[in-house]
């Protein structure tokens, strides 16, 4: 079940957070409770996904995106992702998660977010992520100049933009 009271309690934490710029890093922490783990007493994976929705939509608020998508009638989706798991989670641990968008390209927005405990990073994901409209995928030059932004998209890292290349690799749709 998708954790709505998280979701609530995570923007209204941040409802009077100053606004981040686009590419601002918004910080938050999240408690794993005992219904988040799997058979091996961890951070079950695909809780793992769910908590980084905890992260990026408080952040898309804070960056202006969101009141920007009520306006316009948008939407948002995500269109690819690829994950590293390197730490263990365990119930009652406390992460701090770091939430954050790298760049952009003509039709999707990339974040990057990672969890950690201490110094310890416990897992990092790349998510490729597309604004839609019912035309389909909105432009992202069309919806940084819909949040007041202009100029060039920042400079992709490099590790993105590998993954970026390979997975352009990738047949689509799958072999049967």
């Amino acid at each position: 079940m998708y954790p709505v009271f998280r979701m609530v309690y995570q923007l209204a934490a941040t409802r009077n957070a100053p606004p981040l710029p686009v590419t601002g890093t918004h910080v938050s922490y999240h408690r794993c409770w005992p219904w988040d783990i799997d058979l091996w007493m961890e951070l079950n994976n695909g809780r793992t996904l769910t908590f980084y929705d905890l992260g990026r939509i408080p952040l898309a608020k804070r960056a202006g995106l969101v009141d920007v998508l009520k306006r316009e009638g948008w939407g948002m989706t995500m269109a690819g992702a690829s994950v590293r798991y390197r730490a263990r989670i365990r119930t009652f641990e406390v992460v701090e998660m770091r939430s954050r968008v790298v760049g952009w390209d003509a039709l999707f927005i990339y974040l990057e977010q990672s969890m950690w405990k201490g110094q310890t990073c416990c897992n990092q994901i790349v998510y490729r992520s597309a604004v839609t409209g019912p035309g389909g995928i909105v432009p992202t030059e069309q919806v940084m100049a819909a949040m007041g932004l202009d100029g060039p998209a920042p400079e992709m890292p490099g590790w993105v933009q590998a993954w970026i290349d390979a997975d352009a690799q990738r047949p689509w749709p799958p072999a049967k």
